[in-house]
């Protein structure tokens, strides 16, 4: 079994994948050892369980972004040390959740938001729930709650990017009526564009509210 296993090792792959994704090299490096230690199928098996465990793991912990636009160019992206030089915007912050978000990790989300929301101090929060393909009924009703609690301490809160069938729970649930089309846009961009024109009418003491580009 040894000498039949050592024959299926092709370390130019192995080095390939670790390059490219390191969880999945994991998983290439489990899935040998696995055959090795217990049998071809057994092995498979071991590895099989834990790509679930793994995959499990990232739907439970989805990754959290601050965004933040390239300075002197429309590029949005996440904050980070790479890009220190990137600019924020005075007020509003920018948060980007990434994936399906359910009861398993709505809380962890929610909580990672709210400090956030204590760091910056923002007057506006936006969720730019762009690469948020799905979310359930559970997670739905911690955002309206959330979104209670945001009033209270004085944030408001903008949705942006959301997806038609994301949209569609938004709407069905009333949410996208107790916020409105203020305080709903297509994209992140458009959300920006109306902060920025809210912020320079208020400067020059209008007060008004310039037209956006809603949902």
């Amino acid at each position: 079994m040894i000498v039949y296993s050592v024959g299926l090792i092709k370390p130019a792959e192995f080095a390939s994948i670790r390059k490219v994704r390191r969880m999945e090299f994991r998983w290439a490096l489990a899935a040998f050892l696995g055959v090795l230690v217990f049998g071809t199928l057994q092995g498979i098996v071991v590895a099989i369980v834990l790509s679930l465990v793994g995959l499990s793991s990232q739907a439970a912990n989805p990754r959290i972004h601050v965004v933040g636009r390239k300075r002197g160019e429309d590029i949005l992206r996440p904050l980070s040390a790479e890009h220190p030089d990137d600019e924020t915007f005075d007020g509003l912050l920018i948060v980007r959740p990434e994936g399906r978000l359910f009861f398993v990790n709505v809380q962890q989300v929610a909580d990672r938001v709210r400090e956030l929301v204590v760091e910056a101090r923002p007057g506006v929060l936006m969720l730019d729930l762009s690469r948020v393909f799905d979310i359930e009924y559970s997670a739905l009703q911690m955002l309206m709650e959330s979104e209670k609690s945001l009033e209270e301490q004085g944030v408001t809160l903008w949705l942006a990017g959301l997806n038609p069938d994301v949209l569609e729970y938004v709407r069905a649930s009333g949410f996208a009526e107790r916020l409105g089309e203020g305080r709903m846009f297509s994209t992140v961009r458009a959300g920006i564009d109306r902060y920025e024109a809210t912020t320079a009418s208020q400067s020059s003491g209008k007060g008004s509210e310039p037209s956006c580009e809603g949902i």
